[in-house]
């Protein structure tokens, strides 16, 4: 297979989140190409199925073919390849599917499902069918930037939250604060209780970060109103019932509302498992030097990770610290790199015989060496 026009072709299509149907046939047509036994599931998932299909062992390889908005020109420079989903995370599927069908006719008593996931950019939609419909595979890799050398042990949770508030207009001169103000008085809370909560921790994984993604006033003469945004990026730690009391409480008689549009817990595996194990020796085999890391955003690991509790891990070439920008990019040796790193450590978990426990939703439950802490979304 042509690895660089597979993934050329990946990004040619465009595939904003809930709207990834053209560029699921060309998935499931290319896997299909590749001897993959393919289809699509109830929401759209693009699943291809190789190695032995009667094992008993799986390895889910779990990728997402959705981008957030935004035209890229698809375009070589020297040996970067510019497009939208070049790095998140159109790059790390291409290596999926790319490694899985190098490696397949050689493996005995493993399957190897590869899945290319739909809206995990927007509400999770093709992650969570599959935590509560696929059965818990005995290991899974989600197709995520970590960079060739890169291993990605955890993700913080995320809380979005859309604040409302209507009441009657007034004049500006007048006592009483109007709507803006109070969404304002909310917002210096919700920072307060992060900056107490932060007190004495260091780190971006360990902190609890709020971030103002949308703040709107509007009037219709009669009644004024504001809308914000907020989003909340939760480490593992956190009393979410509590921090969610706290804001009830500090809305209360306002006559605001507080809506969750999105909730996911954070989550850390743990590092002595199969896959990482296996990414380990391959990164090394080809002169690289492993690091661990920890996102501070969110990915389907923290979807499926607490549903199957199975050895989990995230890995993908590309530089994290593009994704969603106007210059996203993936640069095509680290490309070819991390299709040989993880062809050889699906060859070495199919020589696995034994399962080990996976992943734990606490972090810190098993670290024992530090980990780069890097932003992602």
């Amino acid at each position: 297979m042509d690895d660089i026009g597979f993934l050329e072709g990946l990004l040619r299509i465009a595939s904003p989140s809930g709207d990834e149907g053209e560029v699921a046939k060309y998935l499931v047509a290319t896997m299909q190409e590749q001897g993959f036994d393919v289809r699509r599931d109830e929401v759209g998932n693009a699943v291809g199925i190789a190695g032995d299909p009667d094992a008993e062992r799986e390895i889910v390889l779990l990728g997402h073919m959705d981008t957030v908005p935004g035209f890229i020109p698809v375009r070589m420079r020297g040996d970067r390849l510019y497009g939208r989903g070049a790095v998140d995370a159109k790059g790390p599927l291409a290596v999926f599917v790319l490694a899985a069908a190098r490696v397949s006719a050689r493996l005995e008593g493993v399957r190897i499902v590869v899945v290319g996931a739909v809206e995990e950019e927007g509400s999770g939609k093709g992650a969570h069918h599959l935590a509560l419909t696929m059965p818990a595979p005995w290991c899974a890799i989600i197709g995520e930037p970590s960079g060739w050398q890169g291993v990605t042990l955890g993700y913080k949770g995320m809380l979005n939250l859309e604040y409302r508030l209507v009441q009657p207009g007034g004049h500006t001169a007048g006592q009483f604060p109007g709507p803006a103000e109070k969404g304002v008085t909310f917002w210096n809370k919700v920072i307060t209780y992060a900056e107490d909560w932060n007190h004495g921790r260091s780190g971006h994984f360990d902190t609890l970060d709020a971030a103002l993604r949308g703040f709107r006033t509007f009037s219709d003469g009669l009644d004024d109103g504001v809308e914000m945004n907020i989003i909340i990026r939760i480490p593992p730690g956190v009393d979410v019932a509590a921090l969610r009391h706290e804001m009830d409480v500090w809305r209360d008689g306002s006559g605001a509302s507080l809506d969750v549009v999105g909730s996911d817990p954070p989550f850390r595996a743990l590092k002595n498992t199969p896959p990482v194990r296996a990414l380990l020796r391959g990164i090394r085999a080809r002169g690289g030097r492993p690091v661990f890391k920890l996102k501070t955003g969110t990915s389907d690991m923290n979807v499926v990770g607490p549903a199957w509790g199975c050895p989990i891990v995230a890995y993908g070439p590309g530089d994290s610290s593009l994704d969603h920008t106007n210059e996203e990019h993936i640069r095509i040796g680290e490309f070819r790199r991390a299709v040989d790193v993880l062809s050889q450590a699906l060859e070495s978990m199919a020589k696995h015989r034994n399962r080990a426990s996976a992943a734990s939703p606490v972090a810190g439950a098993t670290s024992t060496r530090q980990v780069a802490q890097t932003s992602q979304r």
